[in-house]
């Protein structure tokens, strides 16, 4: 008789065959005889190194780097390589196999992607974030070896298509990490496809009622949408039919997020949104006629539809920064719809969809390798500023992900991109460095301009410098970039270092007249009795005359030590070893916190940032300074918490829907009409239990806004409440602040 569970595992090892297979299928046309042994070879490492590990779903380990391997070829278009790199990406960091192993089976190459693919290993430091030191390491890879990130990519995709299996803290935690660094650098490096799935799975976890209506209504409107499209495109088709070889015509609907931003945004219903989908339209032809071909068939289309000339855009002449390139217009249809349609080349929607993974394939075709070796020129000057910590950095580097562009000229005429909302300083800082240092105008479009001076697209500007210039806090103030702001933070701190060294001076001067001894233990005391973090600082504010260093008196010394009078510890020091008792008195990942219950005698409080009441999804947070809080896990802030301090996070639920009153806020929106304000007010009396602490009005235009701040006891009196005010003739729209 055969063991049931031998059964099983010849099962597994044949569904592990086929998920190979499916791979080596995926990836015909990228390999030669050579490549597919490369391929078994990684393959049969990764089986044997994981071979007794299992995912949380409980399925087999190597499921997760065989799905990795697949994602690099099918959705990205990468080759061998990263196959074998994907495929191996685990081993180091969880099995037995080394680095060592690595470069002698596959060589010195995959070595490197796969050390930049290890984890930094989990040192705790509570003055450190490690997930921002883990998102550094990463980052640092795109100026050395793209496919590092590429494939990270590709693993944090497939790690977030299978969350279903992770406990619900541990998905927030996955989500606010994919919200906070990769769906932005997807963004950045032309990903698009990904970046939408991410986006679309984040909101998924994190407003999955939200998530839920939209879909409902998608599906509900689907048949009416799929008619209305067949309707627009037949005559086009028609006409590319007898114009056109190659084409294709998709319809593209708009992401569940998008739609809801749009919502929130433009203060509007779901039915009233125009572009709920945009019509692609697709041609292959030969690299040097993309661009009459794309312009012939905006030309048909608009044959027949009327275009609204404040909506083209023309990405084919003038490509983003992330080498997206395509010609948008949105045209009014015989029903009186507005219809976006996407017109561009098959090389156009692979790099779209695909991004730098599929612009290396057309290098040779295209003009963007400019605009994004720059970018990763900016990339590489970020991490060579040596006093830049881990999360400075990624806050400088997500400056240079996720904003939209603008189109500047040089006097001569050529042509810069910059951030939205970038200044003529921007601007400076762009052209050089030097230049950006000594600049104390420009002339934009022939006017004189200050350095604040916000720019617009199609701007000429022509930069005016002094030698006397030097670079001021202030400037970091209205600089968009990042480039700008790194520039000016090294040069503010090299000119900090200059004062600093006066105030060092003075200081010793001070230390000799009392007769104490120079030293470091000196110095550290003293910077902790003016309370002051770091030598060059300390010294900067004595240069600076900020530090009244007769106090120095106040210390005892004692063989030429100084000592703190009194042996009291710092408020700062015991807040310190709150967060640390803390840290050490629970299990972040068993102990929950139930609101309305003593926690382990510690201390926990409300946010005031996002104001949680009952019935939201909530999670503590240990803060440095102030016990434990508890915040909404949609909470503004939350992503960033999540993200970067994963440690410090606690599940959290309510012991019950009804403990206490709890402020909370809303925004009401719609047609000014009179009696509104009365009807609004009826209603929060009419419901038993929730008082109005205030209410103001403002109206503009026949349309007005409202807020509403309101004691209620759990999100289910909230919800009637927003029904109630939604079925008011005349609100457009009621949301939670």
């Amino acid at each position: 008789m055969v063991d049931k569970q031998e059964i099983d595992l010849d099962q597994e090892r044949n569904e592990i065959l086929n998920a190979y297979r499916g791979l080596l299928r995926a990836s015909k046309n990228y390999r030669d005889k050579n490549d597919t042994q490369l391929i078994r070879k990684a393959f049969d490492i990764a089986v044997d190194a994981h071979n007794d590990m299992r995912r949380k779903s409980g399925e087999p380990y190597i499921y997760h780097p065989i799905a990795v391997a697949r994602i690099c070829v099918e959705e990205m278009g990468l080759g061998t390589t990263a196959i074998v790199c994907a495929l191996l990406h685990d081993t180091v960091e969880d099995t037995h196999i080394t680095l060592n192993d690595i470069e002698e089976h596959f060589g010195h190459k995959v070595r490197t992607i796969i050390d930049g693919l290890t984890k930094i290993p989990e040192v705790f430091d509570d003055n450190i974030s490690l997930q921002a030191e883990n998102f550094r390491k990463l980052i640092l890879t795109i100026s050395d070896d793209l496919r590092v990130t590429f494939i990270k990519m590709a693993d944090r995709l497939h790690n977030m298509r299978t969350l279903d299996s992770m406990r619900p803290d541990k998905r927030l935690k996955i989500c606010s990490e994919t919200e906070f660094l990769y769906a932005p650098l997807a963004h950045r490096l032309g990903f698009n496809a990904i970046k939408t799935e991410f986006e679309d799975i984040i909101f998924k976890y994190k407003e999955p009622s939200i998530y839920e209506q939209i879909e409902l209504k998608l599906e509900k409107t689907k048949e009416v949408r799929n008619r209305f499209i067949r309707q627009f495109t037949n005559p086009i088709k028609s006409r590319l039919d007898d114009e056109l070889a190659n084409y294709s015509i998709k319809a593209r609907t708009k992401s569940i997020p998008s739609i809801f931003k749009k919502i929130q945004n433009k203060h509007v219903t779901f039915d009233e949104i125009y572009d709920i989908f945009a019509i692609r339209i697709i041609v292959d032809v030969p690299f040097e006629e993309e661009k009459p071909a794309c312009w012939k068939i905006y030309s048909i289309v608009t044959d027949y539809y009327q275009p609204n000339p404040d909506r083209l855009r023309d990405w084919v002449s003038t490509p983003k920064a992330n080498g997206y390139e395509s010609l948008h217009t949105t045209v009014m249809s015989p029903s009186g719809k507005w219809v976006e349609v996407q017109i561009r080349t098959k090389r156009m929607d692979e790099i779209a969809e695909k991004g730098y993974a599929a612009h290396w394939k057309y290098k040779d075709n295209t003009a963007q390798d400019n605009t994004f070796d720059r970018w990763v020129g900016e990339v590489r000057a970020l991490l060579e500023n040596p006093d830049i910590n881990a999360e400075d950095f990624i806050d400088e580097f997500k400056l240079n992900l996720f904003n939209d562009e603008i189109y500047i000229f040089t006097p001569k005429g050529d042509l810069r991109v910059l951030p939205k909302n970038s200044t003529t300083l921007d601007f400076a800082f762009d052209i050089h460095t030097d230049i950006g240092m000594t600049c104390i105008g420009a002339k934009v479009n022939g006017k004189l301009m200050p350095l604040s001076h916000v720019l617009e697209s199609g701007d000429q500007v022509e930069i005016i410098t002094s030698s006397k210039q030097k670079p001021k806090e202030d400037w970091l103030k209205f600089v968009a970039s990042a480039r700008a702001k790194s520039k000016i933070k090294a040069a503010l701190k090299e000119e900090m270092k200059k004062i600093a060294a006066d105030g060092k001076e003075i200081l010793q001067r001070k230390l000799r007249s009392l007769k104490v001894n120079w030293s470091s233990e000196n110095i550290q005391a003293l910077e902790r009795f003016y309370k002051i973090h770091g030598s060059t600082e300390f010294y900067f504010q004595i240069a600076k005359g900020k530090i009244d260093l007769s106090k120095i008196r106040q210390l005892e010394i004692k063989n030429y030590n100084f000592l703190a009078p009194k042996k009291t510890k710092s408020k700062d020091s015991s807040e310190e070893k709150v967060m640390q008792e803390i840290i050490s008195g629970v299990n972040s990942k068993k102990d929950t916190i139930v609101i309305g219950e003593n926690f382990k005698e510690f201390e926990y409080k409300l946010a005031n940032c996002c104001t949680p009441i009952p019935g939201d999804n909530v999670f503590g947070f240990i803060t440095a300074t102030d016990g434990i809080k508890i915040h909404r896990t949609n909470c503004p802030n939350a992503t960033q918490l999540m993200s970067n301090y994963a440690y410090r996070i606690l599940k959290a639920t309510w012991q019950s829907n009804r403990i206490k009153e709890r402020l909370t806020a809303l925004s009401i929106t719609g047609l000014d009409d009179i009696g509104i304000v009365n009807s609004i007010t009826n209603i929060v009396s009419g419901v038993h239990g929730v008082n109005m602490k205030s209410i103001s009005f403002e109206s503009e235009d026949g349309l007005f806004e409202g807020k509403i701040q309101l004691f209620v006891y759990d999100t289910e009196q909230l919800d009637e409440l927003i029904l109630k005010f939604e079925q008011i003739e005349g609100v457009k729209q009621v949301t939670r602040i």
